[in-house]
């Protein structure tokens, strides 16, 4: 150690401008230092790859370095690489070789679903294949592996999930008629996923999200309460709360003394609580917006005494909004640009309630195709749930109010399962539900009750 330490303070000093620069070494093996140190991901990437397309290798060694494959995209950096790797075209390839066996085809899914998931960057690159109708057809009753449909609800809902663009084209591609039948899968672990992609698709984000919260916030606001404060977060906010504060009348000016002082120690109780209770924001009067320029015919002459007075207020004028947000260059950045882009409850909402989707949702409940091994069991709490949730978004989030049809066999159900269960606290217990969920459940479905002959 002692003599390290004397070679590392000898090597350690200036370097003699007169000496040549050190060359690197040229007799270390690149596999040796590999071995050492590791290969980068990239080229495990590539290893696996072509080994996983290659036809003449053993179909176990393929599978493996698939399954490698898939543990390294589970690091998102790897993910977005299969694009500049060019690996998309391969990886898809394999799904729809007629050669490829279903195990192939399953971790393949796998991996399109692991790459995509979260990861808007990868969505488009690989929608850009327009692999929709590829992924539906692995959720044909003609697949017989349970978990090879399992596999393609799992690689759907990565594509699809906060992707508008994806989402909107599952109307061409029948995507919407797959998913109504895929809720009566013989596999009940598809139709838990199905279910629970449904709702996640019809959860209102960004923009929409805020709009249905303030509205159902004014819906339960009381009436004659002050509403809370909304403070302006631009010039034109400011504008507009300058404009739409009412101006109090002025006082009128007492005409003795006398009646002054009368009038003071009201005037001086009234005063605090007036201005708890003022709500009103004022703008800055060296508000642009609330300082436009003087025409021509009222502008001062030049070198006038106004030049200074401008000049001065100018210098005094409050600092410009800040410039709008910076958007770097990383996986999320198009949902940062264009929040927008990650709204796909629209299309959703319009399935749901023109494609049967909504029907199929609820006659999962009311009458549920047996699963299991011989098709034995029936019911399944966690599917109930996630296909509750669906419409509790459905009919709370989004205000919609469901069919008569729909809306009779809903609250029968409900009826009978709390009967069942023994009470709303037990049924909300079954379901991950709250209480106010569960009545606000039996409230979406009562006016479809009480029309009921």
């Amino acid at each position: 150690m002692e003599s390290l330490l004397r070679w590392s303070i000898a090597n350690s000093g200036p370097r003699d401008p007169n000496q040549p620069p050190p060359q690197p070494r040229s007799d270390l093996d690149p596999g040796i230092i590999d071995m050492i140190l590791g290969k980068p991901d990239s080229e495990l990437m590539k290893e696996a790859l072509a080994i996983a397309v290659d036809e003449s290798k053993n179909e176990d060694d393929r599978l493996q370095a698939l399954d490698n494959f898939e543990m390294l995209i589970e690091q998102i950096d790897n993910a977005n690489n299969i694009e500049k790797l060019k690996m998309w075209e391969p990886l898809h390839g394999l799904l729809t070789n007629p050669t490829s066996s279903e195990d192939i085809q399953r971790q393949v899914l796998w991996i399109l679903g692991t790459a995509v998931q979260n990861n808007p960057a990868a969505q488009h690159s690989y929608l850009a294949l327009s692999p929709l109708r590829t992924l539906l057809s692995f959720l044909s009753p003609t697949i017989r592996s349970g978990k090879t449909r399992a596999k393609a609800v799992y690689a759907l809902s990565g594509l699809l999930k906060h992707n508008a663009a994806a989402v909107r084209q599952m109307a061409d591609a029948g995507g919407w008629a797959v998913l109504r039948d895929a809720l009566q899968d013989s596999d009940i672990a598809v139709r838990r996923k199905v279910a629970f992609l449904l709702n996640t698709l019809l959860i209102p984000t960004g923009v929409e999200a805020e709009a249905h919260a303030r509205a159902r916030a004014e819906e339960a606001r009381p009436a004659n309460v002050q509403q809370p404060l909304q403070v302006p977060t631009s010039v034109e906010g400011v504008v507009a709360a300058a404009e739409a504060t009412p101006v109090a009348p002025s006082a009128p000016v007492p005409s003795t003394e006398s009646q002054q002082q009368a009038q003071a120690p009201a005037q001086s109780e009234l005063r605090p609580q007036a201005q708890d209770q003022s709500q009103a924001v004022m703008p800055h009067p060296s508000s642009p917006a609330l300082n436009p320029a003087p025409s021509q015919s009222t502008q001062a002459p030049p070198n006038s005494t106004s030049t200074s007075t401008s000049t001065s207020t100018a210098a005094h004028a409050s600092p410009a909004l800040s410039p709008p947000q910076t958007v770097h260059p990383n996986s999320h950045a198009s949902m940062v640009s264009d929040p927008s882009s990650a709204s796909t409850s629209g299309p959703t909402l319009h399935a749901l309630e023109h494609d049967g989707l909504l029907s199929s949702l609820v006659g999962a409940l009311a009458a549920p195709v047996p699963h299991g091994a011989d098709g034995e069991r029936e019911g399944d709490a966690d599917f109930e749930e996630k296909v509750l949730r669906s419409l509790h978004t459905y009919s709370t989030a989004h205000g919609r109010a469901l069919p008569a049809d729909e809306g009779q066999r809903l609250g029968r159900y409900l009826r009978e399962q709390e009967s069942r269960e023994g009470g709303e606290e037990r049924l909300a217990e079954r379901w991950n539900f709250t209480r106010d969920e569960v009545r606000e459940l039996k409230k979406a479905a009562e006016p479809a009750l009480e029309m009921a002959p």
